[in-house]
């Protein structure tokens, strides 16, 4: 009998041999505690009232499917972009932190701490910490606050302290890091509130439950729109991995649809400089949980790379560790320069500028076969905070 993947994880917090619960014994009651509660309170009627309220009056959701259809002639395929850059804050990451802070306030959270790379998370919580009057404190690595410049901003006009994470490679790994410090020494009063499918069990199914509004949008916009419910590909970028699973979760069990997720190759997977976790990891722990992890021969976490913030990251979530190995997913790698074209692509056929993560879902269309199919790809995030990127490559035109 085919797994069910929609029922997992198990009660462990286990997606097979991936995922799970490794924390410090000091974070133990607040993990447990979530463990708990957490399908029972999303589950609620009332918190399922006042979320999807959020979503529709303050988020304005439901977020398009559009037809892309200049694109779809160029790849001579049917392809739709789940627009999850028109989400207020400008990517998909506020369906998860509103969806916590309920959560949070329900726990008797005052606090609320987080992580980000390329600010969006970082963003997106502390949007709603600003409406709901919550203590909002962001851990950003040092490297990805000069690159993600305008969302620093944004947080700090939200009321957000953003704290500079300076080890390692200043990057996402190590603001996680930072953030689960803060957590061990604020444990009695303080929600973390984890932007992607990973961390320690319930963190990963959470998020992805809060995030699978994108799924079940599709669903029922591609049956408007074409006679038919589900497409023939999904395709999202993959770092630690919400908007992925949110657009793949309510089809995991509908063989007849592929999923693609694509994979920052940085400079190329020989090079060094690679974000590339399904090809170059293997399992190991990281920030609580078991998944595939970028290390070298001692176990140590090898430093990452992509020229997206939001992707340098060195592994994955458990959820998606699992169906590549079950061969559920397949994964397409892709460089930084192919993620720039694909950019520019878009942006001179449907005029629509996305964020640089979004933009290695795109690029993979030219790397699988899809004529003739109809394929959905989710735009997880908007470029206004890749700007200055984008245009330091046109200047090297």
């Amino acid at each position: 009998m085919p797994t069910q993947y929609r029922l997992l994880p198990d009660e462990r917090g286990f997606y097979g041999s991936y995922g799970g619960a490794f924390v410090p014994e000091i974070l133990y009651n607040n993990v447990h505690q979530l463990q708990l509660v957490y399908k029972d309170l999303i589950g609620q009627t009332s918190f399922k009232e006042e979320y999807h309220h959020l979503l529709n009056q303050y988020v304005g959701r439901p977020t398009p499917l559009y037809e892309a259809k200049r694109l779809s002639q160029h790849f001579d395929a049917r392809i739709f972009l789940k627009r999850e850059d028109l989400c207020h804050t400008g990517a998909h990451k506020i369906n998860n932190t509103i969806g916590q802070v309920l959560i949070a306030e329900k726990l008797g959270k005052k606090r609320i701490i987080a992580e980000t790379g390329a600010g969006q998370h970082g963003v997106a919580t502390a949007t709603v910490c600003a409406l709901k009057g919550l203590s909002c404190h962001i851990y950003m690595g040092a490297h990805d606050m000069e690159r993600q410049a305008a969302n620093v901003q944004r947080m700090r006009m939200l009321g957000a302290e953003v704290i500079p994470a300076t080890s390692g490679s200043q990057t996402l790994k190590d603001a996680t890091n930072e953030a689960i410090r803060d957590w061990i020494n604020h444990a009695q009063d303080t929600h973390y509130i984890i932007g992607s499918a990973i961390g320690p069990h319930p963190y990963p199914d959470m998020v992805t439950q809060l995030q699978a509004v994108i799924g079940q949008e599709i669903r029922k916009q591609l049956k408007e729109a074409t006679g038919r419910s589900i497409p023939d590909i999904l395709l999202a970028c993959v770092g630690g991995g919400s908007n992925a699973a949110g657009t793949i979760f309510e089809f995991l069990d509908e063989e007849a649809v592929g999923i693609v997720l694509a994979e920052a190759a940085g400079k190329g997977l020989q090079s060094g400089l690679s974000a590339a976790t399904s090809k170059l990891g293997r399992r190991g722990v990281i920030h609580g949980c078991m998944t595939l992890l970028m290390q070298d021969e001692f176990g140590q976490i090898t430093e990452p790379y992509s020229l997206s913030a939001g992707l340098d990251y060195p592994g994955i979530g458990p959820l998606h560790a699992h169906l590549i190995e079950e061969g559920r997913a397949n994964v397409v790698c892709v460089t930084d320069d192919e993620a720039l074209e694909a950019v520019f692509q878009l942006c001179k056929l449907e005029g629509i500028i996305p964020a640089l993560e979004s933009a290695h879902a795109l690029a993979a269309l030219s790397k699988i076969n899809i004529r003739n199919q109809t394929v959905v790809i989710t735009l997880s995030g908007r470029g206004d905070k890749d700007l200055q990127i984008y245009a330091a490559h046109l200047n090297e035109k």
